[in-house]
């Protein structure tokens, strides 16, 4: 069914219940990098954002965390449906971002875009939601660093070339850097600044 696009779909249902369950789900996902996570289905997501996209938005954002999108989706239903659900202020500046939504395979803006937080409040960077082509069948990442015994393998598909070498730059700047969320569909795979790039192949 075609989704009409000026009607702002439906946010939480439950919003206490459904949100501390995506809440948990999502510290679940940076606290155990590398291993997907389901949001589940418990919002109509409108054109440009994924389910669990909309869901940790919904969950975390409020009038006091500005959101960047590319212009395509702050401009149309998204950013509508974030205006209305979350009071949230949409910006045009990548580093005033408190949460940011990038297409994976999109050229920019680069993780270096923005704020990496500073010396004196390295947990106001932004968290960076990577919406991606699928979590895995494309280029093997081996990860390492807390939460990860040992090493772990991910391989997510439809990123830019050259994305693993931003995701090691970012994790270099720890204790600063931006936390990454990649997202397809209902499923969400944390990537904290913390977790090092060990491999790529």
């Amino acid at each position: 069914m075609a989704h009409d696009d000026t009607r702002i779909g439906a946010g939480f249902a439950d919003p206490v219940f459904q949100s501390q369950g995506a809440f948990r789900a999502l510290l679940a996902a940076l606290s155990e990098p590398g291993l997907a996570r389901d949001l589940g289905h418990a919002v109509d997501a409108p054109p440009g954002l994924a389910q669990a996209t909309a869901v940790a938005l919904l969950t975390l954002a409020d009038y006091e965390t500005p959101i960047w999108l590319p212009a395509a989706l702050r401009d149309g239903p998204a950013g509508a449906w974030l205006r209305f659900h979350c009071a949230a202020a949409l910006v045009d500046d990548p580093a005033r971002a408190a949460f940011a939504v990038i297409d994976g395979a999109a050229p920019e803006p680069q993780l270096a875009s923005f704020n990496a937080g500073d010396d004196q409040f390295p947990d106001r960077s932004t968290t960076v939601l990577v919406q991606c082509a699928g979590l895995d069948g494309g280029e093997t990442v081996t990860l390492a660093g807390p939460g990860i015994p040992g090493r772990r393998t991910i391989a997510p598909a439809g990123l830019r070339a050259g994305f693993w070498a931003e995701v090691a730059g970012n994790a270099a700047l720890y204790p600063l850097g931006v936390d990454l969320l990649l997202i397809h569909g209902a499923e969400v795979l944390g990537l904290p600044r913390s977790t090092q790039i060990l491999e790529t192949r």
